[in-house]
């Protein structure tokens, strides 16, 4: 697995290459990249077996692994991931333009995408998780930003890239504070033990927070129709099929071991419901079938978020095979929609007319998907649905309620389905017939093949079974478990099929109705305003704290850094995360006299009126550690401070030469401000202290690194002094590093301390012996 992942980053290194040769043939190679994963991943995968599971350990020291786990969920997505992807990668072979400057970007950007999701649901650590998840949004931000020439394009990748990046924050923090509460970072041993308590209840909302801005729920929905203007393969992969299943794949994924929370039921039923009712509410008054689509899979998205949130057996299941039948109706309306778009340069219904009498075929096959959509049997979506159904049928006041908006937003699902499928392929009155070209055999392939797999699996029920019933059997499955069928008897599911599709019916009969009814929403509820205003406000609030705090005065930025000191770390202290003990006062009596020694000195250097002098006495304050060292034995620590002091020294005596020999201060400073920077300094520096006493305290023996250096460093270094085997072999390439970025600063301030100073030789308006004068001028009386 670890393999087919890095396949696809190499693979995609070499597009480019194959774009310049091949031209947009570049997407077939791309192709064969996630069909041989599906194949792979099919042939490693058992229903019955122990998940398989591959590490990559590189960070052992600290327990950071790159663990990837093949279960039932991993492989449904991977069924999704790879070949909805391989066949969208197909289909943008034909859709591309020869000779299209963006063949070999696009190309290498979906196949990136397409390993980046692989290792996504693969992922059984929660920072493999997290890294591969921002994968798939810096992917998306390229993706439907293209060459980000329009105002429009770039307005759109941006929303999804703030939105979808923030929940992906807030889902780290959720999954940190998940690990440390468990003991564990691997996810399957988090959902397998699942902590409890307040904190898991905070981290509970995080995680999903995360899960509802990718998958695109209410409020954060308005981004996934705004990114329709990515190319429509695009749209149909990332915004369809894979990318914005990454948030209910993760509600799936923990479900089991917190469904049971208020924190985390809550929040899935009501805003699941809530997303499904309004997106396909939305879709009805849409007129681009694209943006129409987009709406749908915002309820689909809301419905799956119920199914696989509800922590149930046959809820498990109905969302398993809808996440199936949503990616395979789906994925054909959209490529249908982009073949649409490219023959008949237009995807408005209302400049539509008579295109199913000119492509028969191909309104069969949307047919089919559009069925499916809406639950008609004997399609794959109406299994899903009546499973869907039957897991809330029966039950007390919330499955009663849950039952009730589902049944609300599926007779919406109908109405679209309708309006999408005559608004595309119907013929309207008076309106003269498109006569577009016919779409071509690489779009009709690519197009009929998750269709007819909609038509086929439910056929083949027992061979589809296996996945939904794996992930399913997380929860107990009653004495009667529940199985998938087309015919199940004369129930309640069934009769609220009828109603749905009759009520689905007649809604869209009533469209002009509808079309005036559908899309207004209160203005205080507007989400597309609510995102305008938090942006403008996080705006307003980044210029107002940063007018603030970047003055363009050392005080201040000094004073900035300290109080973020003090006040971070020790709101960490006062929560009692660190045990107040403290060591003894001092080991030795030496200590005293060059303690005292070096606080003398410090405050002196607050009453130096020379630079000179107080360099001077900072140096005391050098000496003074060194000699502590000295004290405890570390003579050549000791040594090594004294040397770095004396060149200190130097260096400072040779920069002074070219300073004022007194502090210059042309105005008397406010006393106010004087009180201020003190206090903000006396802050700083006795936290500093306290919290090198209470740390040192907490470490009655060294950690496992410095025991590791203290064992190692006469064998392997040949050293008796530890710091300096550390320095010079250990870690010597850090060593190595910090000189370099040393020597480049001090390069950069002599070439800027040189170029102000060179200038004014050559003009002689500013000499050494005009220093003194100048000197005077800004003491001012």
């Amino acid at each position: 697995m670890l393999i087919a992942i890095a396949v696809h980053f190499v693979v995609a290194c070499v597009l480019p290459l194959v774009a310049r040769r091949y031209g947009r043939w570049a997407f077939g190679v791309a192709a064969l990249v996630p069909a041989g994963t599906l194949g792979y991943s099919f042939l490693r995968f058992t229903p019955e077996g122990d998940p398989v599971t591959e590490s990559f350990s590189w960070a052992p020291r600290i327990g950071l692994d790159v663990v990837l786990r093949l279960d039932t969920l991993a492989m449904v997505m991977i069924v999704l991931v790879a070949g909805i992807g391989a066949l969208v990668l197909c289909y943008y072979a034909f859709y591309a333009k020869p000779g299209g400057s963006d063949v070999g970007r696009n190309s290498v950007l979906l196949l990136v995408f397409a390993g980046s999701m692989l290792g996504l649901v693969l992922a059984d650590d929660v920072f493999s998780l997290y890294i591969f998840w921002e994968l798939t949004t810096v992917c998306s931000f390229l993706l439907v930003g293209g060459d980000g020439i329009g105002k429009n394009v770039r307005r759109s990748a941006m929303q999804a890239l703030l939105v979808t990046a923030l929940g992906g924050l807030a889902m780290l923090l959720g999954l940190i504070l998940l690990g440390v509460q468990a003991g564990t970072f691997r996810v399957s041993e988090i959902v397998a033990a699942p902590p409890s308590g307040t904190v898991v209840d905070i981290a509970v909302v995080l995680v999903l927070l995360g899960a509802f801005t990718k998958s695109a729920q209410v409020p954060f929905h308005p981004w996934l129709p705004a990114a329709m203007v990515a190319p429509t393969p695009v749209s149909a992969y990332l915004h369809a099929a894979a990318m914005v299943k990454a948030g209910v794949y993760l509600v799936a994924r923990f479900a089991p071991g917190f469904a049971d929370l208020p924190a985390w039921w809550i929040p899935v039923l009501i805003l699941g419901v809530w997303t499904m009712v309004l997106g396909g509410f939305r879709a009805l008054r849409e007129h681009d079938l694209k943006i129409l689509l987009a709406f749908g899979t915002v309820s689909q998205l809301g419905f799956l978020m119920v199914l696989l949130g509800t922590g149930s057996y046959v809820a498990a299941i109905a969302g398993a095979t809808m996440l199936l039948a949503h990616g395979l109706f789906k994925s054909t309306l959209f490529l249908t929609v982009g073949a649409i778009d490219r023959r008949a340069g237009t995807r408005d219904i209302r400049e539509l007319s008579g295109l199913g009498a000119r492509w028969p075929a191909v309104a069969t096959l949307a047919g089919l998907a559009a069925a499916s959509m809406a639950g008609v049997p004997p399609l794959l979506g109406f299994v899903g649905k009546e499973a869907a159904l039957e897991a809330f049928a029966g039950g007390g006041f919330r499955e009663t309620a849950v039952l009730a908006g589902l049944v609300l937003g599926s007779v919406f699902t109908v109405a679209y389905s309708l309006r999408f499928l005559v608004g595309a392929f119907g013929s309207r009155r008076g309106a003269t017939p498109s006569q577009p070209p016919a779409p071509g055999a690489g779009f009709g392939v690519t197009i009929a093949l998750p269709a007819l797999a909609g038509l086929v699996l439910p056929l083949l029920v027992g061979l589809v079974e296996p996945l939904p019933a794996g992930y399913a059997s997380a929860y107990p499955a009653g004495a009667e478990p529940y199985h998938l069928a087309l015919w199940h008897g004369w129930t309640l599911p069934l009769l609220l099929s009828a109603v749905i599709l009759g009520g689905g019916y007649l809604v869209h009969r009533a469209n002009p109705v509808m079309l005036r009814m559908s899309g207004w929403v209160p203005g205080p509820l507007h989400a597309q305003r609510g995102y305008h205003r938090a942006v403008t406000g996080l705006d307003g609030l980044a210029h107002g704290f940063t007018g603030r705090v970047q003055t363009g005065s050392l005080p201040t930025y000094i004073g900035t850094i300290l109080l973020v000191v003090v006040l971070v770390p020790g709101a960490g202290l006062l929560t009692g995360a660190v045990d107040a003990s403290a060591p003894a006062l001092f080991d030795t009596w030496l200590q005293l006299p060059v303690a005292i020694v070096v606080l003398v000195a410090t405050a002196t250097v607050l009453l130096a009126r020379r630079r000179l002098t107080a360099v001077l006495l900072t140096g005391v304050v050098g000496y003074g550690i060194g000699a502590l060292f000295l004290v405890h034995g570390g003579t050549d620590l000791a040594l090594a401070q004294f040397l770095v002091e004396s060149l200190t020294l130097v260096v400072f005596v040779f920069v002074l030469r070219r300073f004022p020999s007194t502090f210059v201060q042309s105005h008397p400073p406010i006393r106010s401000t004087r009180w201020m920077k003190a206090t903000v300094a006396g802050a700083g520096g006795v936290f500093v202290a306290l919290l090198a006493v209470l740390f040192s305290g907490n470490r009655p023996e060294p950690s496992e690194a410095s025991a590791e250096y203290l064992q190692r460093a006469l064998p392997e270094a040949g050293a008796h002094n530890v710091v300096n085997a550390i320095l010079v072999d250990f870690r010597a390439f850090d060593t190595v590093g910090e000189i370099v970025v040393l020597a480049v600063a001090a390069t950069g301030a002599a070439s800027l301390a040189l170029a102000g100073y060179l200038p004014r030789r050559r003009t002689g308006g500013h000499s050494r012996q005009d220093e003194p004068a100048h000197e005077t001028e800004e003491r001012g009386p």
